[in-house]
């Protein structure tokens, strides 16, 4: 960044000093010279360095968006698409909402019924497709698949609303994800083997990567149409939500 300045500060310096300032031709300056000027100019005009910090900064915003859409784009179907995915809501709805999550995540856990309320919030025109990022490892990654086994027995949403339901990250143990499993009626010995399958395996790993490729840096994630919200921003959400259905 201090590069990008000082070669800022450099052009607009010496863009304004006439060519023979120093008694010498621009093109015949040594570094020292430009430098020189460089200072001179910056000691005269501070505001150059906070115009140059505005104009990056709005770069690197403007860079980071494009970077953004094009990376939904790329990953549209994987995202919004894959028959695979679970989730709530007419499959038919005019709008279709991601859910990055993981469970251990408290803003996560605290926006889990706002999120499951969507569909009848939005007079079910609103879909909601779970994709499961279990960024804090460990316990996560294992109710990660717990909840894509306990999708092979129809058991998903169930058991994906147990686990956030529990108060507290030191709730969550092996043993807790067995006895929520048996509650739901969920044949335990049956997920477990299930976790352990290529299939589910690989349906976590494809989750993480699409999060990775996506730039998904923490949870929860949502996502609506090219728009892409960080946290737990209900009035974001339902503002994308909305801007989606109007258009």
């Amino acid at each position: 960044m201090i590069r990008k300045l000082f070669t800022a500060a450099a052009m607009t310096a010496i863009a304004l000093t006439p060519a023979c300032a120093q008694g010498k031709p621009t093109s015949q300056m040594s570094k020292a010279d430009i430098e020189e000027i460089v200072h001179e100019y910056i000691v005269a005009h501070p505001e150059v360095i906070e115009d140059a910090l505005v104009a990056l900064g709005e770069k690197q915003r403007a860079d980071a968006a494009a970077e953004q859409q094009a990376a939904i784009s790329s990953q549209k179907d994987k995202l919004y698409s894959l028959a695979s995915d679970h989730s709530i809501g007419p499959a038919d709805a005019k709008v279709t909402v991601v859910e990055f999550f993981d469970y251990r995540c408290g803003y996560c856990k605290r926006s889990v019924q706002t999120v499951q309320g969507m569909p009848a919030a939005y007079d079910g025109k609103v879909r909601v497709v779970f994709k499961e990022l279990p960024i804090f490892g460990g316990i996560s990654e294992t109710a990660s698949l717990a909840a894509l086994a306990a999708g092979k027995q129809d058991k998903y949403n169930k058991m994906h609303v147990a686990m956030m339901e529990l108060k507290s990250n030191d709730d969550l143990t092996d043993k807790r994800i067995d006895t929520i499993a048996e509650s739901l009626g969920i044949d335990v010995k049956k997920m477990r083997a299930d976790m352990k399958s290529m299939e589910i395996q690989k349906q976590l790993a494809d989750m993480k990567d699409l999060g990775r490729k996506l730039n998904v840096g923490g949870t929860p994630g949502f996502f609506v149409g090219d728009t892409h919200i960080e946290g737990a921003d209900m009035a974001k959400l339902n503002a994308a939500i909305k801007a989606e259905l109007e258009s």
